[in-house]
């Protein structure tokens, strides 16, 4: 496995920072191996890069410095996690996509309206998963017609004829993971003729 550029980088600029905080704070090599007992040769070697940096070279050089380890290692930046999308309205519903990537699973959170309430089932390649978070929703799916509630989940191969909607007088919101692989959920959706418990 290649080290990835950011981590080679980051490798080889240890040595410049080491000697440049040493110079810095007017340390000696001499005075730097008395107080980490490390060999003066060892540290100007650290410092030239023909040394590789390791923990038990590095630990007691930052204590010395009395700086943290990451001053010593400037560690690649993590781009930020958070997924910043825009939410689209399509046939009245609006849709806010969960993943960054495309990908072959993708996840979605989903609001509908409680006017969606006239069945419509379409086919399409894929497999699919509900999760409710808020209201009633009704999924006719083949011959079911089922209701779930919040904290409901549902999955289903997307080539048989589906539909969803509000099952309430109030709208709907469910995550959905779209996609041809991947974990499934199991959780108990209700018929639409049966009382709730």
């Amino acid at each position: 496995m290649s080290t990835p550029p950011a981590v080679t980088q980051a490798l080889a600029d240890i040595g410049p920072r080491l000697k440049a905080l040493r110079t810095r704070r007017n340390v000696t090599l001499t005075a730097l191996a008395e107080s980490t007992g490390i060999s003066k040769s060892t540290l100007s070697r650290l410092e030239s890069g023909q040394r590789k940096a390791s923990l038990e070279l590095l630990l007691p050089i930052a204590m010395a410095h009395q700086v943290p380890l990451d001053e010593l290692v400037a560690a690649p930046k993590i781009a930020d996690p958070r997924v910043h999308s825009t939410a689209r309205k399509l046939n009245g519903i609006t849709i806010l996509p969960l993943t960054r990537q495309p990908g072959p699973l993708q996840a979605f959170k989903i609001v509908i309206p409680a006017e969606r309430c006239d069945p419509d089932p379409k086919v399409h390649e894929g497999f699919e998963w509900l999760y409710v978070l808020s209201g009633r929703l009704r999924l006719v799916l083949g011959e079911h017609d089922l209701v779930l509630g919040p904290g409901e989940a549902a999955e289903f191969d997307t080539r048989q004829p589906h539909w969803f909607g509000s099952a309430g007088r109030g709208p709907v919101e469910m995550l959905s993971l779209f996609g041809s692989q991947g974990e499934r959920m199991h959780l108990r959706a209700r018929s639409a003729g049966r009382k709730p418990r």
